[in-house]
């Protein structure tokens, strides 16, 4: 299948040209035909799949005729940062249209929104904010066709159903809406019942990682975490690493005990500011950082391109969590390697990763490494000497070669 199956609007296919699309992606292919038509769609798809593309080529194709200057669309996204990409993918895809698009979120000032969303033809907005300007009657959604509920599970996690409900009193009732969610959880099976009226569902699932990404395990108790962190990141050759962590506070901890140990490190967790958070981004992505620590909130919607690492300092809550931060790297035929460390706690967890993958994740230890020391006694950066750059660095001769596993299912 091509893109000009679609027959989109010449000034859209210009745009699928620009952006260098040679053939959709499965869940393009499905979700793009239904919501052409009109129809409501749940599309069931993790990031990375191609799914913003799925919705907004058909979304710019229905705008491009109509009357312009007046919100038509409105897409509903968790953070400020995939407001950010999807108002992006809009620019980029429909650069040769003419219609006008706006982010909005909170962290910035109010002003220059509510001057831009009188013409804006297409909003692209985090809850809280969005509803700021509702209350203020300083976006009007009188006129809106389509409704876009983007990663709406997350949406869920960070406690925003209630606004989203009370987004979905104020907006028209006759309109087309489109939910796209990485799982469906009892709430939002239940929201989707009450906003979409007989719905395609269109799903591209994601049961194992990637066969170009070798995932291991790494025992080791709490307090004994960061000494072996640095101890991998020592011993591999590492590019560019993200490393996940359980809550904020851990996260912009960590982000300073790298630093410390001479790595050139950033940390992405909910209580920088926009700039701040755009700032760690925007290093990782050039190269400034070789290492982002980060949240799973906070890193929702990043898609960050040629990641040689994904290291899970905290194990994620559930088994589609796992695969879907691994899966952050090894992308574009590139390979990665994915490290988790885990504790005792986290056995049912691993349990029910290896039940979801089909396979045992593989276990792995460093022969050399004190396993035993004392808590109180263990300086997180004792002996950590200077990181060799990356390009140079050698994987040690005590660290195990990763192995490739492939798992049924593929990505």
């Amino acid at each position: 299948m091509s893109f000009q199956t679609f027959q989109f609007h010449p000034a859209v296919a210009a745009g699928v040209t620009a952006a260098g699309y040679s053939a959709p992606t499965p869940i393009q292919s499905r979700a793009i035909p239904p919501i052409k038509a009109g129809k409501d769609v749940i599309g069931l798809a993790q990031t990375g799949t191609g799914k913003t593309a799925a919705f907004v080529l058909p979304i710019l194709n229905r705008l491009i005729s109509g009357k312009r200057g007046t919100t038509r669309a409105l897409i509903v996204a968790p953070t400020r940062e995939l407001a950010e990409q999807i108002h992006d993918a809009i620019l980029a895809h429909g650069k040769k249209t003419g219609l006008q698009s706006l982010a909005i979120y909170g962290g910035v000032a109010i002003g220059p929104q509510i001057r831009s969303a009188k013409n804006a033809d297409i909003i692209v907005a985090c809850p809280g904010r969005l509803l700021d300007h509702m209350g203020r009657n300083t976006v009007d959604l009188s006129a809106l066709e389509v409704l876009v509920l983007d990663e709406a599970d997350h949406m869920f996690d960070m406690g925003f159903l209630p606004d989203i409900r009370r987004i979905l009193k104020q907006v028209p009732a006759k309109r087309q809406t489109l939910l796209f969610s990485a799982t469906m959880p009892p709430e939002i099976k239940k929201l989707a019942g009450q906003s979409l009226k007989d719905p395609d569902t269109v799903q591209v699932g994601i049961t194992a990682p990637a066969d170009t990404v070798s995932h291991a395990l790494y025992p080791v108790d709490q307090a004994r975490k960061t000494p072996l962190l640095l101890r991998l990141l020592r011993q591999t050759r590492t590019d560019s690493v993200l490393v996940f962590t359980r809550t904020k506070h851990r996260a912009k901890r960590l982000g300073e005990q790298l630093s410390r140990a001479g790595y050139k490190t950033a940390s992405l967790q909910g209580n920088l500011s926009q700039n701040r958070r755009q700032s760690a981004i925007n290093g990782f992505r050039d190269g400034t950082y070789q290492i982002l620590v980060a949240t799973d909130i906070a890193a929702r919607g990043i898609d960050i391109a040629n990641v040689s690492h994904v290291i899970n300092y905290d194990i994620p809550n559930t088994p589609d969590a796992y695969i879907h931060r691994i899966g952050r790297t090894g992308r574009a035929a590139h390979t990665g390697e994915a490290f988790t460390l885990v504790t005792e706690e986290d056995k049912q967890m691993v349990r029910a990763i290896d039940h979801v993958i089909g396979t045992k994740v593989e276990r792995r230890t460093l022969p050399d490494f004190d396993y035993e020391a004392a808590a109180a006694k263990a300086d997180p950066n004792q002996g950590a000497s200077k990181p060799i750059p990356a390009r140079h660095k050698k994987t040690g001769s005590n660290a195990r070669k990763p192995q490739k596993r492939r798992a049924a299912g593929g990505k």
